[in-house]
């Protein structure tokens, strides 16, 4: 299809005006107004925004803003300060709620940001200043990750990519989800960097923001052992253990997820 000059010049008009209302407005809410607090969810490694449908659901029907945050998976840095932007143009206050690698970004996200009221962590990393997710996922015996991964993708930048074997993701990552939807989420899983995995935590706000944890006993990818200290260690205000459940519990138990957040919601409203 070709564009008339005229109409690509009506079309550089309309995205310049457009840019600028974007930069004249930033401080506006991205989120729709509600006197309850906008849940940000944001997936970890190997997942992606669509695998908290269940969670996200369920909170709006309970009249929760939600925003599923679309991890860019290249640094612990980046990342979380793209998650803090995100708070920081969301009106009101705010539930970081984080999965596996993405509670690393929710620890390091909040940035000081008064409104963030609560963490939730599901089958989520809490590392300490200086700890990595590499590091963590190895303290404790059980997991067993490395060899289901395929061979790194190396990047233009010298990094690499990592994926999950379509073959071995079912079992390794979903082994509670509907064979069908594994099968989907093994084609749609986007890949973390190596980078990301070693790059140390620098301000973990479960120091100071309330948090909660959630995750399964059948976790592959983080040993329910490192998922317990990690949880004890921030001062879980409440930790909920799913019997059976793989490392994506948010998908295989989205009633409990959610029932959590509205617990931490709740809980910090008062």
């Amino acid at each position: 299809m070709s564009i008339s000059p005229r109409n690509w010049a009506a079309m550089t008009a309309l995205i310049a005006a457009s840019s600028l209302s974007t930069f004249s407005a930033v401080a506006a809410p991205i989120a729709p107004p509600s006197d309850k607090a906008t849940v940000i969810l944001v997936h970890g490694a190997f997942a992606e925004s669509s695998s908290w449908n269940g969670v996200a659901s369920r909170l709006q029907a309970e009249g929760y803003p939600v925003i599923a945050v679309a991890n860019p998976l290249r640094s612990v840095k980046g990342d979380s300060d793209y998650v803090s932007q995100l708070v920081e143009h969301t009106k009101g206050p705010v539930i970081l709620v984080g999965h596996s690698y993405g509670g690393q970004v929710i620890s390091d996200a909040v940035h000081g940001n008064a409104n963030v009221k609560a963490l939730v962590y599901v089958a989520a990393f809490a590392p300490e200043k200086g700890e990595t997710v590499l590091e963590l996922s190895g303290r404790y015996p059980g997991g067993t990750l490395g060899p289901t991964l395929a061979d790194p993708v190396t990047l233009i930048d010298g990094n690499q990519d990592l994926y999950i074997q379509q073959d071995k993701f079912a079992e390794q990552f979903a082994a509670d989800v509907a064979p069908a939807d594994a099968a989907l989420m093994a084609a749609t899983q986007r890949p973390i960097t190596t980078a990301a995995l070693g790059e140390p935590a620098v301000n973990p706000a479960w120091k100071y923001t309330p948090s909660w944890f959630i995750y399964g006993s059948a976790d592959k990818n983080i040993p329910e052992a490192a998922l317990k200290f990690m949880a004890d260690r921030a001062g879980s205000k409440k930790t909920v253990v799913i019997d059976g459940a793989s490392h994506v519990v948010m998908t295989s138990n989205p009633q409990q997820v959610a029932d959590l957040i509205d617990e931490a919601a709740q809980a910090t409203s008062r």
